[in-house]
């Protein structure tokens, strides 16, 4: 059964949350508000009441920068699932526009990234040299982005618009394969995000 989830179910958890008008259509936006200087934290939006383990999230979503973003902004827009009731625990899955849109390889590499909060975020990646949870995209600011996510025990797979092969495959989430909870979308500094057609399909 697909979940189609409608504004009033939603909960900010160190965001704002508004609905507007964009481009003639009603959608969802959503921005950080606190704890503006750490990355990859528990600034995110999630759906009431929902136990989610296994399945397939669906949404669309466009980034754009705020007018203050600081130099270090990459329009950084995606996914939470997984979330536990305290939003202390939740895997996430978010993309940087700005990377897909410079020459620089380094960043280029750096187009998408899965970070497990709280202990495993990107920050910590690269000091260990840990690779194999970013890879880059295609996909730029002020465009609508297909976000598909199937999420099965420890692996998830990440899919964007019509691409036949995931963006980013990962094997071993941190959290382990038992971990359910809520589902949402995140934000990070600097970053107007939009989102619309959340749905979600849980297999078990």
């Amino acid at each position: 059964m697909i979940k189609r989830v409608e504004f009033s179910e939603l909960l900010p958890v160190h965001t704002t949350l508004q609905q507007e008008v964009l481009n003639g259509e009603t959608v969802i936006r959503v921005t950080k508000k606190d704890k503006i200087m750490q990355f990859d934290e528990n600034t995110l939006v999630k759906v009431k009441d929902l136990d989610f383990h296994n399945g397939t999230i669906r949404v669309k979503m466009l980034s754009r920068l705020l007018p203050d973003a600081p130099d270090f902004a990459r329009g950084f827009i995606g996914i939470v699932f997984r979330v536990n009731e305290a939003d202390s625990e939740f895997e996430s899955f978010y993309i940087r526009p700005t990377n897909a849109m410079t020459d620089d390889p380094v960043r280029k590499a750096h187009g998408c990234q899965y970070f497990s909060y709280p202990g495993y975020t990107f920050a910590y990646f690269r000091e260990f040299g840990i690779t194999e949870f970013e890879a880059p995209i295609h996909n730029g600011l002020d465009e609508w982005v297909q976000l598909t996510a199937v999420i099965r025990d420890a692996e998830a797979r990440f899919y964007l618009n019509d691409e036949k092969d995931p963006i980013l495959t990962v094997r071993n989430m941190k959290h382990g394969q038992d971990a359910r909870g809520s589902v949402g979308f995140f934000s990070e500094i600097g970053t107007e995000a939009f989102f619309k057609d959340l749905e979600i399909e849980c297999a078990d």
